[in-house]
């Protein structure tokens, strides 16, 4: 949780991202040694973050070469024991702000732009982010390790751009940005659906970014999308902590303060007939907020606005979201073609909601074994332990009493 911001404090001050993530290391062990004898402080965080500090400055003391650095830290830096930390959900540390602008250079291989930026901000392991990206565990080690290199090599500035070096950068950082608020709002691994931690630090970077960039569409349009989203956290879980599906969520649990910002937002987008990715996005949430009910919603709009969004942002997810409001608009045999033509593409082949999507339209087909099989089938992609109890619950509502299907639990 504190990681982002332990190892932005020690970039700022040692120029280096790879030496910064092993500060930040070293300060998680000096409190796994000290916190047992004198017990865990009452700002955990100010104290990873004051201690990283100090062994960054120590660190640059050591080194002939950063003396005129040092001096510039120096007078930069107070001595105080611990750190100011933000005061709210709308507040951030400008620290972590560099670091995602600086893990964000041109110098960088969009792939690696993303990647770096999700592990040393998001806080995701190597196999979540390469779960986010859908590509495989070793590229993304490969390209963090390169993009580490890359960026010292470089001698890139630990600094927020301006003007059009940071219009450059905006683009990736957004993609972080809502990638590290999916990471939360449907975690890719773990007991728990939710990360709430990961939301609430995307929601707050997306609302610096609308805030930096006023004019930009698709800061708007992301803010706008994360806020419509993130009005929904409550009503996606029951008391026990299982999913609850949108169409049986309680939109009354529904935070109408988020949805109303995300309304605003989303005016603040532009025309929207110029909408990009994330605006297009945030409309179909829009869509979602207004409708009473599930069977109010208007499906036959979500549908046709998935067809924008995959023309201006060509993917296989956004075709299979699109397939989705396709059987409720249509009915789930005009949809199943759509899911069986995805079937093919490899960077869906361990992407568990091609399955469960795919059986839901099967149940709704009258065909319960087929789609207990595919229930199953998700059910065993997925390595989020809520999502396996859901779709495990499906495969026996499909067909009650049914075999297990092997590597079923």
């Amino acid at each position: 949780m504190e990681s982002p911001r332990i190892v932005a404090t020690a970039a700022r001050i040692v120029r280096d991202l790879g030496i910064a993530e092993e500060i930040a290391q070293d300060a998680l062990v000096a409190a796994l040694e000290e916190w047992p004898r004198t017990g865990v402080p009452e700002r955990p965080g100010a104290w990873l973050t004051a201690t990283a500090k100090h062994r960054a400055v120590d660190l640059v003391r050591r080194r002939e070469t950063y003396a005129r650095k040092l001096a510039e830290v120096g007078r930069a830096l107070t001595e105080e024991s611990y750190d100011p930390e933000p005061s709210g959900p709308g507040d951030i540390d400008d620290d972590v702000l560099r670091l995602i602008f600086t893990a964000c250079h041109p110098v960088l291989s969009a792939g690696a732009r993303v990647a770096l930026t999700l592990r040393l901000v998001g806080g995701l392991r190597t196999d979540e982010v390469a779960r986010a990206l859908l590509v495989p565990e070793a590229t993304v080690a490969a390209r963090i390790t390169r993009a580490k290199r890359t960026l010292a090599k470089a001698g890139v500035e630990f600094e927020v751009p301006y003007g059009e070096e940071r219009a450059a950068r905006l683009g990736s950082v957004l993609e972080v940005v809502y990638l590290i608020f999916n990471e939360g709002y449907a975690a890719t691994s773990g007991e728990d659906l939710l990360r709430p931690g990961l939301c609430e630090d995307g929601l707050r970077l997306a609302r610096v970014l609308a805030a930096l960039a006023p004019g930009e569409g698709e800061a708007q349009g992301l803010v706008a999308l994360l806020e419509l989203q993130a009005s929904r956290t409550a009503a996606r879980t029951g008391p026990d902590g299982r999913p609850v599906l949108l169409a049986d969520q309680d939109r009354r649990r529904w935070d109408r303060l988020l949805v109303r910002r995300g309304f605003a937002a989303l005016e603040r987008a532009g025309d929207p007939r110029g909408y990009g990715p994330y605006a297009l996005q945030a409309a179909i949430a829009a869509c979602h907020a207004r409708a009473a009910s599930y069977e109010e919603t208007d499906w036959s709009l979500i549908a046709a606005l998935y067809g924008r969004l995959g023309a201006v942002a060509p993917s296989p997810v956004v075709e299979l979201n699109r397939a989705v409001a396709v059987s409720r608009a249509e009915g789930p045999a005009a949809a199943l073609p759509l899911v069986d033509a995805l079937a093919a593409d490899p960077s869906l082949a361990r992407y568990h909601l091609l399955p469960s999507v795919r059986g839901d339209l099967l149940a709704r087909l009258g065909r319960p074994a087929e789609a207990r099989a595919e229930f199953v089938r998700a059910a065993d992609l997925t390595r989020n332990a809520s999502e396996r109890a859901l779709l495990l619950g499906r495969a026996d509502a499909a067909e009650p009493g049914g075999r297990r299907l092997p590597g079923g639990s």
